[in-house]
C-alpha cells in the first residue's frame, strides 16, 4: 500500500508544529496545505480549522505533526505525537526531518478499532520489511505503507488551472474527478487558509506560501474598487443605446436589411454585447467566464489603441487630404480599365466566335452602368474629403471599427461590379438550367417537383420541335454569356477576396484570446495541461521525494480553448458546394449574418 503525501516547498524548513491538509476521498492520498507552530492551544486549533473549512468549503483536518530538531526542543517529537489522541484521524502523520538531511521519514499511526494506534515506519528499506514480515503473527493488525512525499509550488498550483475542462468544471456523475484534479482544487479553495502571515497578532502562527506577508498588487486593488461605478455607467449608456435601437423606425425592413449585412452594424451589435458581458454586476460565475472577460477588456483595449494609431497617422500631415485627391482619379483609371475590357468582349476576345447581337447588346448594357458610376462618383467627389475625415474618426471606438467601415465602402465603391455579376451570373444560370431541362426531354424525362427527383415522361412531336429549337438557340448563345459571367466573376471574387481579408483582421481582432495567450507566454504556469514528476531526492533511511512541475498548455490548444465567439465570416459552404456554385451561375453572398454564431 503506497500512500501520496503532497507536501509544499515552503514548508520544507518550517517550524515544529501540526500539518493541516486533506485527505483526498477515495484515493490513499494526503494534501498538506500549511504548519500551524508550537507554541498552540488545541482547542484553538480545531476552532480554527472549522473556522477555515467553513469559509472555504473544503474538508480540512490536522493531518499530523511536523517536526524539525531545534536546541531545547527535544521532547516535541513525543509530545506531538500524543496529540494524535486529542486529533482523532484514521492515519496520522509523524513527519520528521533530521539535520544534515534533504529528504524526510514518516512514521504513519493508524488507529485499530478499539481506539488504539499501531505505528507503522515508512522509512524502513525493504530487507528490514521482508524480515519483519517473515516474523510477523498471523493476527498482526500492523499493515506495511510505503511513503511518497510529492513537493509541489503551493502558490503556482493555487493559480493554476488544470485542463482539459468543459463548462468550468466537470461533471461528477459523467467523469469523477481524478485525485490529481482534486488535489488542484484543494490548493485552489483554501485561500483563506493562506490569510494568516506572521505579522497578524493572533495566537496562531503558520507556514504557506504567503506566510511571510500577503502578496497583493495596489493596481489590482484600485481597480476593482474602480470597476463597480465603471460598470454602473457602462450600463446605463447600454440602456440608452438598447431604448435608441428598440426605436419603431429602426424594425423597418429596409433599415433592418441594410443594418443586418453591413459590417459596421454588426460590428457595432458585436461590441454592445461584449460592453453587456463586462458590465454585469454579477461577478464570473467560474473560471472560463473569468477568461472569456479578461480576453473581451484586453481585446478591447488593444482594439481602441490600434484605432487611436490609425486616428494619429489620418490627421497628421493632412493624409485624409490625399486619400480623397487620389480616390476620384483611381475609379477613372479603373473606368477606363473596364471600358476597354468591354470592347475587347465586345470584339473578338481571344479569337473567339462570339454571337455578335448578343454581345454588343450586353457591351452596351455594362457600358451604360459604368457611366452610370463614374457620374456617381463625380458627383459625391466633393463630399469625399467630409467623409472620409468623419469616417476616420469612427477608429476611435477601435480598429476593428474602421476596417469594418472601409469593407462598407469597398462595397458602395464596387457596387457597379457586383451588378455586373448578378447580371452575368442571372443570365448565366438561366441558360444552364434551361439546357439541363432541355436535355431531359431529349431523354423522355422531366423533373417532379413534388416529389424532387426525375421521373419518365413521354413527350409529342411537337413539344420535342420546340425543344430543339430552344435547345439550339440556348446553346450557341451560352458561349458568349459565360464569357460574360466568367470576366465579371473574376472581378467580384478579387472584390470579395479584399473584403474577406478585412473581415477576418476583425474576426481575428475580436476573437483571439490576446490576455489568455498572454498568461501562457508570461505565466505558463496558469494554464496547465498535465503535471510531471521527477526525483529530487532519495536518501537511504528516508521516504521517495518526487518533484511535482507543471505541463503548460499548447498554444494552440489555449487558443482553441479561450477564443471568443464571434459572428463568422467564413463560407458556409466548402469548398466544392463554392465551385458547384461557380459553375451552374448561383449567386455567392459574402456577408456576414447575426445568426451565424461560432464558438
Amino acid at each position: 500500500m503506497v500512500l501520496k503525501i503532497f507536501f509544499p516547498q515552503c514548508c520544507n524548513r518550517a517550524d515544529s508544529g501540526l500539518l493541516v491538509g486533506r485527505w483526498i476521498s477515495g484515493h490513499d492520498s494526503a494534501v498538506v496545505l500549511a504548519v500551524i507552530h508550537y507554541p498552540f492551544i488545541p482547542g484553538q486549533v480545531k476552532q480554527y480549522v472549522q473556522q477555515m473549512q467553513a469559509h472555504s468549503g473544503v474538508e480540512l483536518s490536522v493531518l499530523g505533526s511536523w517536526s524539525l530538531p531545534k536546541d531545547g526542543q527535544e521532547g516535541m517529537e513525543s509530545f506531538l505525537r500524543d496529540l494524535s489522541t486529542i486529533f482523532p484521524q484514521k492515519h496520522w502523520l509523524q513527519i520528521n526531518r533530521e539535520i544534515g538531511k534533504t529528504g524526510f521519514t514518516c512514521q504513519v499511526l493508524n488507529r485499530d478499532q478499539n481506539g488504539g494506534a499501531a505505528q507503522q515506519d515508512a522509512k524502513k528499506t525493504k530487507k528490514e520489511k521482508v524480515e519483519e514480515a517473515d516474523g510477523e503473527a498471523a493476527g498482526d493488525e500492523e499493515e506495511e505503507q510505503e511513503v511518497i512525499f510529492v513537493h509541489y509550488e503551493q502558490r503556482k498550483v493555487m493559480l493554476s488551472q488544470l485542463h482539459p475542462i468543459e463548462n468550468g468544471v466537470p461533471d461528477p456523475k459523467t467523469d469523477p474527478p481524478s485525485e490529481l484534479r482534486q488535489m488542484f482544487h484543494t490548493v485552489a479553495h483554501s485561500q483563506p487558509l493562506f490569510f494568516l502571515d506572521k505579522y497578524d497578532d493572533g495566537p496562531l502562527k503558520s507556514t504557506h506560501w504567503q506566510s511571510e506577508g500577503r502578496e497583493a498588487s495596489i493596481i489590482v486593488e484600485l481597480l476593482k474598487q474602480a470597476s463597480v461605478p465603471l460598470c454602473l455607467l457602462i450600463g446605463w449608456l447600454l440602456s440608452i443605446w438598447t431604448w435608441i435601437c428598440n426605436m419603431r423606425i429602426f424594425s423597418l425592413y429596409p433599415l433592418r436589411f441594410l443594418s443586418s449585412k453591413l459590417s459596421t452594424c454588426v460590428q457595432l451589435s458585436y461590441r454592445t454585447e461584449h460592453m453587456r458581458a463586462l458590465s454585469s454586476p454579477k461577478p464570473a460565475a467560474g473560471h472560463t467566464q473569468f477568461m472569456r472577460k479578461a480576453n473581451i477588456v484586453v481585446s478591447f483595449l488593444v482594439d481602441v489603441a490600434l484605432g487611436m494609431l490609425l486616428i494619429s497617422w489620418l490627421y497628421r500631415d493632412d493624409h485624409i487630404s490625399m486619400l480623397a485627391n487620389t480616390l476620384v482619379p483611381a475609379a477613372d483609371h479603373v473606368a477606363k480599365e473596364l471600358e476597354e475590357l468591354l470592347q475587347w468582349l465586345m470584339g473578338a476576345p481571344a479569337g473567339l466566335k462570339m454571337n455578335r447581337a448578343l454581345d454588343q447588346v450586353l457591351g452596351r448594357f455594362f457600358l451604360y452602368h459604368i457611366h452610370l458610376w463614374i457620374s456617381y462618383i463625380h458627383l459625391m467627389s466633393p463630399f469625399m474629403e467630409g467623409i472620409l475625415w468623419y469616417g476616420g474618426l469612427s477608429a476611435c471606438l477601435g480598429l476593428t471599427f474602421a476596417l469594418s467601415l472601409l469593407s462598407d465602402m469597398v462595397a458602395l465603391l464596387t457596387f457597379h461590379i457586383y451588378c455586373f455579376y448578378v447580371y452575368g451570373a442571372r443570365l448565366y444560370c438561366l441558360k444552364i438550367y434551361g439546357l439541363s431541362s432541355l436535355w431531359r426531354l431529349f431523354r423522355g424525362k422531366k423533373w417532379n417537383v413534388l416529389r424532387q427527383r426525375v421521373d419518365s415522361c413521354s413527350y409529342d412531336v411537337d413539344q420535342l420541335f420546340i425543344g430543339t429549337l430552344l435547345f439550339t438557340i440556348l446553346l450557341f448563345l451560352l458561349p458568349t454569356t459565360a464569357l460574360y459571367y466568367l470576366v465579371f466573376t473574376l472581378l467580384r471574387l478579387v472584390v470579395v477576396l479584399f473584403q474577406g481579408v478585412l473581415h477576418l483582421s476583425v474576426d481575428f481582432i475580436n476573437s483571439f484570446p490576446l490576455f489568455a495567450m498572454g498568461l501562457r507566454i508570461f505565466r505558463s504556469y496558469r494554464l496547465a495541461e498535465g503535471v510531471k514528476f521527477r526525483v529530487l531526492c532519495e536518501e537511504p533511511g528516508t521516504a521517495l521525494h518526487l518533484l511535482m512541475e507543471i505541463n503548460p498548455l499548447k498554444c494552440s490548444a489555449v487558443v482553441q480553448t479561450y477564443r471568443t465567439p464571434t459572428y463568422s465570416c467564413y463560407p458556409k459552404d466548402s469548398w466544392a458546394a463554392l465551385v458547384k456554385k461557380l459553375f451552374v451561375g448561383e449567386l455567392i453572398y459574402p456577408w456576414r449574418h447575426k445568426t451565424t454564431k461560432t464558438d
